[in-house]
């Protein structure tokens, strides 16, 4: 009973909350001020002040309350996030009725951080706004509670309300590099290409070839097109690709697996720039060898899951 009268009075798990402003905090110097002048002197200049004072704090917290009190808020999150690196995350504001100002919003109960300014919102004309998050480990992330503030109409007050808006979030090992890359000796060959010198690739120079006919303009070197008196191309030479299989051990320390996770992020960002095709072994999940910037994704995905599939069974 006395902790939630105690909730109750400091406002944590209240739908509301009020903090005074430095400068509500002068206005109410000021009024106790002259309430006690009054109350001394009997002037009833001084009567009619006070009760304006008073009236104001009364219109300020009505007014403010009006403002929140229709305000709806959704999250626009991203497909994923590294972790340690700032992200947009984004809201989408909107009002049932009327018109709302200066309205502060924020997550509550995560280590994200940021906030993000609406200064004007009107009914039937969704605002985005942005603020800069920040995720501080790997691994799946449950946001539950988003907090909007405003200190209109005066700034004298603040006045919060609280929303429970439950999204989820996956937040990507940290981006680094890999302490040591796999041996390309004992990957297999991909594709039916076995030699490692065949051509129309992006590797060094081999010779010129004529443009054929409706071929792409955007490949003709036109420097030696004028020199040769006709129209052609570069040929270059193009590695074989590999497969490479990825794993990541199953370990009792979260330490040891962030920096493994990290790590295979690392690796497979590397490879498959090189052209290479990367699979994923994390656990009882196995991703087959594959290339391209989805791929990467679907092993990213994989690495934040890694060691939180008790938690939360991955989509």
């Amino acid at each position: 009973m006395w902790k939630r009268f105690r909730d109750l009075i400091s406002g944590r798990n209240a739908p509301r909350r009020l903090k005074v402003t430095p400068l509500g905090r002068m206005y109410l110097v000021l009024t106790i001020g002259i309430g006690v002048g009054a109350l001394n002197t009997g002037n009833n200049l001084l009567y009619l002040v006070l009760g304006f004072l008073l009236s104001v704090i009364v219109m300020s917290g009505v007014l403010s309350e009006r403002v929140i009190w229709r305000v709806q808020v959704r999250r626009v999150l991203p497909d994923g996030v590294f972790a340690h690196e700032p992200f947009a995350l984004r809201y989408e504001v909107s009002v049932s009725d009327g018109r709302a100002f200066a309205l502060k919003v924020q997550e509550l109960d995560t280590p994200l951080g940021g906030w993000a300014w609406a200064p004007f919102v009107v009914e039937g004309e969704p605002v985005i706004i942005r603020a800069d998050g920040v995720a501080p480990k790997r691994g799946p992330l449950t946001l539950k509670t988003i907090e909007v503030t405003t200190s209109y109409p005066m700034g004298l007050f603040e006045k919060s309300r609280t929303l429970r808006v439950e999204d989820h979030l996956l937040v990507y090992p940290r981006r680094g590099f890999a302490c040591e890359m796999p041996d390309a000796n004992g990957a297999p060959h991909s594709g039916d290409g076995r030699s490692s010198r065949f051509l129309d690739g992006t590797g060094e120079l081999a010779g010129l070839k004529d443009v054929a006919p409706n071929e792409d303009a955007r490949r003709v070197h036109w420097k030696k097109s004028a020199a040769a008196g006709k129209l052609v191309r570069p040929e270059r030479e193009r590695e074989d690709r590999r497969q490479f299989m990825l794993k990541v051990e199953h370990s009792e320390d979260a330490a040891e697996i962030d920096r493994r996770c990290e790590e295979v992020a690392a690796m497979t960002a590397q490879l498959l720039h090189n052209g290479h095709e990367v699979g994923l072994q994390a656990g009882q999940r196995r991703i087959r060898p594959a290339a391209g910037g989805g791929h990467e994704k679907r092993i990213l995905s994989a690495l934040a899951w890694v060691g939180h599939e008790e938690t939360q069974s991955p989509p």
